[in-house]
Parts: structure tokens; C-alpha cells; sequence
């Protein structure tokens, strides 16, 4: 793993890696135990998340907010701790990933939540509670499986609660498609 890592770090362009699965079954989770686990072996990591809610990064009667209903197209809020880019869609179609991925700057990875059906590498993750079907069989894209149980077919499986496993995996992946 060691020698993955070391091979990340000449990296110039971003890495996509999709975490997809229906509601409930954990992606957001394991995003969130995935990204230390990255960052401390030194990845610089981002993270895209399709909503399909009507979402807000401000408060109404915020300044940010009152330019948004103005009609702005985009508004950039900055601070000394971060910033935050909002565009207005106001009809217009959604845009497709590669538009979003073009926004972001250079990283190692880029884990997507969402965009489940699109045509990009994924890992699945799937809980038997949540008695939905398997997204592998019919998405070629899936490049292994995070579950609590093992998958039908021959995709790595990741057990669903072995983050450490799963992060050695998403390092391997990284390194082989670099």
C-alpha cells in the first residue's frame, strides 16, 4: 500500500470513483469513515453529492441569498475558512458530471455520491435490510462491492464494516488507474 501511495503523489489529474447504492444503505457513512482514512496516507480527496432536494448552502436574508434571488447566475461567498460557489440552474437542465468535475481543482480523488447510473467507475454498496437489488449485475461500471454480505457474481467484496479494507482497495484502484 505503501507503494500506492507514493506513486499518488506525482498525480496530475483527478481520479473519479463513485460510491453508489440506494437510500439507506450507507454511502454517505462510508464517505465520511473513507476520508480520514485518505487523508492520513496523504490523498487530497473531494467529494461530489447529487441531491435530488431543492438545497441552500446559505440562509435566506443573508447577503449571498439576497443575490441569489436577485437573479445572479453564481455567487462565490469566501471567508478565511473556506468558500462556497452556488449557481442558479432557473430552469436549465441539470448539469452533467464532467461539467462539475471540470469546476473542481486538482486532487487525488474525487468520490461522487449520486450520478448513479452514469458511465464511471463505481463501488457499490449495498445492505441486505434494505431489500433492494443489486446494482452490479446490470452496471458494468461497479468495480467491487462494500456489503454485509457477499455479492452474487465475481466482483471483489469489500465487507461493509472493514473501512480499512475498503480504503486498501480505493488506494489499489487508485494507483492501478493513474
Amino acid at each position: 500500500m505503501r507503494d500506492a501511495v507514493g506513486r499518488l503523489e506525482h498525480r496530475a489529474m483527478n481520479t473519479t470513483l463513485g460510491i453508489a447504492g440506494y437510500s439507506g444503505a450507507g454511502k454517505t457513512t462510508l464517505i465520511e469513515a473513507l476520508l480520514p482514512r485518505l487523508l492520513a496516507r496523504g490523498l487530497r480527496v473531494s467529494v461530489i453529492k447529487q441531491s435530488h432536494h431543492d438545497v441552500s448552502v446559505d440562509a435566506p436574508g443573508k447577503d449571498s441569498w439576497r443575490h441569489r434571488q436577485a437573479g445572479a447566475q453564481e455567487v462565490l461567498l469566501t471567508s478565511p475558512h473556506r468558500w462556497m460557489l452556488a449557481g442558479e440552474l432557473r430552469g436549465a437542465p441539470e448539469p452533467a458530471l464532467e461539467e462539475h468535475l471540470a469546476r473542481l481543482s486538482p486532487c487525488d480523488l474525487v468520490i461522487v455520491e449520486g450520478f448513479r447510473h452514469g458511465a464511471f467507475p463505481k463501488l457499490e454498496v449495498w445492505r441486505a435490510a434494505n431489500g433492494q437489488p443489486w446494482l452490479h449485475p446490470a452496471d458494468p461500471h461497479i468495480v467491487a462491492v462494500a456489503a454485509d454480505e457477499p455479492p452474487p457474481g465475481s466482483l471483489p467484496w469489500l465487507p461493509l464494516n472493514d473501512v480499512e479494507a475498503i480504503a486498501a482497495f480505493v488506494l489499489n484502484w487508485i494507483a492501478k488507474h493513474e
